[in-house]
């Protein structure tokens, strides 16, 4: 039987991320409080995240609201269940030694407007005697 606190997290959770299914709200409780251990599907961990810890902390703050209302101290903790994590990392060093072919330092045809004023204000700070 899920409590009060596992209800809210899981809702909350749920509503953010693209696969609801796979997320899990384990409880325990130990000498700091009750704990809340969340693990949702690996695609959606940026998500529940959010961008600089911005999500996950709001989640902690809602969570201590309840605690002070509950009088009970909560702990969230979001586990990486990403065993693939290799899968989506890209080797540093090239496998070939190998140049690259028609390789050019002339700017792209197709480049935006404001690629090319930062380009023309570059050329005027290299013109600048610093």
């Amino acid at each position: 039987m899920s409590t009060i606190d596992q209800q809210f997290i899981e809702y909350i959770v749920k509503s953010l991320v693209g696969n609801p299914d796979d997320v899990v709200v384990e409880r325990s409780i130990d000498e700091k409080g009750v704990l809340l251990t969340l693990t949702v599907n690996p695609e959606d961990l940026g998500r529940v995240i959010g961008k600089r810890g911005v999500t996950a902390q709001s989640l902690r703050t809602l969570l201590r609201a309840l605690g002070t209302r509950n009088d009970a101290r909560y702990n969230l903790k979001i586990e990486n269940n990403d065993d693939q994590r290799e899968a989506y990392t890209t080797p540093s060093v090239s496998q070939s030694s190998e140049p690259v072919e028609n390789s050019t330092d002339e700017p792209v045809d197709n480049a935006s407007d404001y690629s090319k004023k930062t380009r023309e204000e570059l050329a005027e700070l290299d013109d600048l005697d610093i």
